[in-house]
């Protein structure tokens, strides 16, 4: 077998299956995180903002599932093994959900567009990818280092919500995540406006379960394979600075997760601007409006690497562990949009 599909071929595969649904999800339920927050700040409904929450909800059920029966370690996870920073989650996340705003998409939202022939994504997409990596690994990265080094955990329990409740409570870390999970998904669904919506709800669990496929299948692969890979879920910052290195050098380095997610997300949001007929080739005609959105790619990236992960990174797969970062940087991402989005709708002039 490995003859033929390397371990490497392998996450690939695994990520692009996830990313098939998250882009599918995009273009056929709606699924977006600038819209939902859009939609509950100037048009009255919380509906695809319940969609983040069911997912969640589902993502989290999933995962400790997969960590009560042993196939999963979560503490091997990027989100778990690296010392919590509160201003990361924070800064990183006010820029974030600014940056976001201004552009008009986050990083996966972007890649969906895409799919459905939208050009000035594309122009997000590579900003955001290259500010990625000159904050990651660039000529900002020693000042990203000085001001956020990320460091390896040290203590006994990792920063997690359900694993700092087991070590107070004694209980088992599976099942203190598994009743969260039910928990998030019982509230989301006492709402009426939601629970009536069967679109809304499928394609929230189909999220919710990409995520899940994301650490089942790499951390089978890092428990049966040859080759030392993380164990990873989706995530659209970094990777896709990694999608964009790989199709420059794909001769010189293997394929990976990442790439095999952001491809998937571009696939599964092509097919489904077919089926839904939406597909159409579209540029953007005002140089203001590509101008504001390059800057807002540019502050997306630079933000999801201090924050340590975008609305996907930190809002379903960091959240999906209860990683203590989560909940933080999605607060700090919504202020951050809520902020950009009264500049861009409202202004600041005093209310008359």
């Amino acid at each position: 077998m490995h003859a033929v599909l390397t371990d490497s071929h392998a996450v690939a595969l695994i990520g692009m299956f996830g990313g098939v649904l998250l882009g599918l999800a995009a273009r056929l339920g709606r699924f977006c995180t600038l819209g939902a927050i859009e939609d509950l700040l100037y048009g009255g409904s919380d509906v695809r903002l319940r969609m983040w929450a069911m997912a969640i909800g589902v993502a989290v059920f999933g995962s400790f599932a997969l960590i009560g029966s042993g196939l999963l370690a979560g503490t091997d996870s990027f989100y778990l093994s690296i010392r919590w920073m509160p201003m990361a989650s924070i800064v990183g996340g006010l820029m974030f959900g600014y940056g976001m705003a201004l552009s008009g998409n986050c990083g996966y939202g972007a890649i969906a567009r895409l799919g459905g022939g939208d050009l000035r994504s594309f122009v997000i997409v590579l900003v955001m990818g290259v500010s990625t990596y000159v904050v990651l690994a660039g000529p900002l990265a020693p000042l990203r280092d000085l001001l956020f080094h990320q460091a390896p955990v040290t203590t006994d329990t990792p920063p997690g919500l359900a694993h700092h409740a087991a070590a107070l409570t004694g209980l088992p870390v599976a099942g203190i995540g598994i009743a969260l999970g039910l928990t998030i998904c019982a509230l989301t669904l006492m709402s009426s406006s939601f629970r009536t919506d069967p679109r809304a709800v499928i394609w929230s669990v189909v999220v919710g379960l990409a995520i899940v496929s994301g650490w089942a299948g790499t951390a089978w692969v890092a428990r049966t394979g040859f080759e030392a890979l993380p164990v990873v879920s989706h995530s659209f910052s970094a990777p896709v600075g990694e999608t964009i290195l790989y199709a420059m050098t794909g001769s010189a380095r293997p394929v990976s997760f990442a790439v095999g997610s952001v491809a998937g997300v571009w696939i599964g949001a092509f097919v489904g601007s077919l089926i839904k007929g939406h597909f159409r080739w579209e540029a953007c005609e005002d140089p203001r409006e590509l101008r504001r959105q390059i800057i807002g790619a540019a502050i997306m990236g630079a933000g999801a690497v201090i924050a340590m992960g975008c609305t996907v990174g930190q809002g379903l797969s960091a959240f999906s562990l209860l990683a203590i970062s989560a909940p933080v940087t999605c607060l700090a991402i919504f202020a951050g949009a809520a902020f950009g989005l009264r500049q861009l709708i409202e202004g600041f002039s005093p209310a008359e």
